[in-house]
């Protein structure tokens, strides 16, 4: 109980441990077992240890949750979770809305002082409620560390394009020119230009398809001298020609990890919100969860967040959701480092840009 604090805001003693005024207030019973209660003897108030998580006044074992958040982010749906699992489909589906809330803030708290040597962007189109209302993913990644930094869902716009590109500039450390490759799009390029101005580079990949085949690829440079995008293409460690194909590889990945996305599948969104939450625990499992298997140096395996230095070590999902502990200041040395920003020395000379 020291180390706890009160996480009501009003109250005079809150985020403050060791502050002695923490009380035991007896048990309260789960399906999972017997849990304590905690009391506040300045304010009142009375709490547990998953106040403020996704864990709270669940009636079942956390690992049950987190295992179906995992069965999530592989492409299963939720009806079949809910066989496998043996729990209702309302449940299913009321954690994994849980679950998306707590990875989106994890996101906006974590994704952020990132570098970008290279950016790719494109769109995935999908449909909600109706075959006649298509809607587009707009997803992106950060070729050298493998990084999807930030994804948009809405219809193929000037707005959302540039709302998509915006967040990644607020988020971004700019000290480096980026290089930034898209398809054809309208848009890119002139949101491209307003957001980074004329100091980035700005390539497009533009194919041309016959009878579902690629018959022709055009290269072409939109921002940016030749000889500047010849020379960070010869610095890159990814690319040695203007390309694509890492975000289409993140959009496989997408595809296979969302049931709503699936080919000729029964169980597309109906509505906007639920594809925008899957993504969110998707994205958050694909930066922080799951080792890419790029990463690989050695025996080691890492994450995009730890090859972005967004993170030290790679997480669990048990600690994505507890890390939202946050609002009860709550002093562990599990998740001390989700506070402070994370320093990792990166060799320059790999990062380097020609001004």
């Amino acid at each position: 109980m020291k180390s706890l604090s009160c996480p009501n805001r009003q109250c005079p003693l809150a985020r403050k441990a060791s502050s002695g005024n923490i009380i035991g207030h007896g048990f309260y019973r789960t399906n999972g077992g017997r849990r304590r209660r905690y009391g506040c003897s300045t304010c009142g108030k009375t709490f547990c240890s998953n106040t403020g998580t996704p864990y709270h006044r669940l009636q079942h074992r956390r690992a049950t949750f987190d295992e179906v958040a995992a069965l999530s982010v592989e492409g299963l749906n939720k009806s079949a979770i809910a066989r496998v699992k043996r729990i209702s489909w309302n449940t299913v589906h009321r954690w994994l809305q849980r679950a998306a809330g707590s990875c989106r803030r994890f996101n906006d708290r974590k994704t952020t002082g990132y570098a970008i040597t290279e950016l790719q962007a494109d769109e995935i189109r999908t449909i909600i409620r109706r075959k006649e209302q298509p809607n587009w993913i707009f997803a992106t990644i950060e070729v050298w560390s493998r990084l999807w930094p930030a994804t948009i869902v809405g219809r193929r716009s000037y707005r959302n394009t540039l709302t998509l590109f915006r967040d990644i500039s607020s988020r971004m450390n700019l000290e480096r020119v980026p290089l930034i490759t898209t398809d054809g799009f309208t848009f890119y390029a002139k949101v491209i230009r307003r957001v980074f101005g004329p100091a980035c580079l700005y390539g497009q990949v533009i194919k041309t398809r016959r009878n579902d085949r690629i018959v022709k690829v055009e290269r072409r440079a939109v921002i940016g001298a030749d000889w500047r995008l010849e020379k960070i293409l010869a610095d890159s460690e990814d690319s040695s020609k203007l390309n694509t194909s890492f975000i289409e590889r993140l959009n496989l990945t997408i595809r296979r990890g969302s049931a709503y996305l699936l080919r000729r599948t029964i169980c597309h969104p109906r509505w906007k919100a639920y594809l925008e939450d899957h993504l969110e625990l998707l994205r958050c499992h694909y930066n922080f969860v799951r080792p890419h298997r790029a990463l690989k140096f050695g025996r080691e395996l890492r994450t995009p967040a730890i090859q972005a230095g967004l993170v030290t070590r790679r997480l669990t999902f048990r600690e994505i959701f507890s890390s939202t502990m946050l609002l009860l200041a709550l002093r562990n040395v599990t998740f001390a480092f989700f506070d402070s920003p994370v320093s990792v020395s990166v060799d320059d000379s790999r990062l380097s840009v020609a001004a």
